[in-house]
């Protein structure tokens, strides 16, 4: 798992393959918070019940932090179907 204190508020979540999942509203504890406001909205699967609350992403899908975005090292779409709600 990737050091999950490099990890800032406002930073960019993409997929491995550089597809927007989100936006880091905070880490809390080994997860990642998605903003509410896209919290999966670019991603197909991230529309209807997956909007307009938060989502997290496990620390264990972080392969790293590259100026301000993080990248997974799943595809978008993959991290999307491992997304977590409260």
């Amino acid at each position: 798992m990737a050091d999950l204190s490099a990890i800032k508020e406002h930073m960019e979540v993409i997929g491995a393959d550089g597809v927007h999942v989100g936006t880091v509203d905070h880490v809390e504890g080994d997860r990642i918070k998605l903003t509410k406001k896209d919290s999966g909205a670019e991603v197909s699967e991230g529309s209807g019940s997956h909007e307009g609350h938060h989502h997290y992403i496990s620390g264990g899908l972080v392969a790293g932090v590259e100026g301000d975005q993080v990248r997974l090292s799943a595809n978008a779409d993959v991290a999307v179907g491992f997304e977590e709600e409260a």
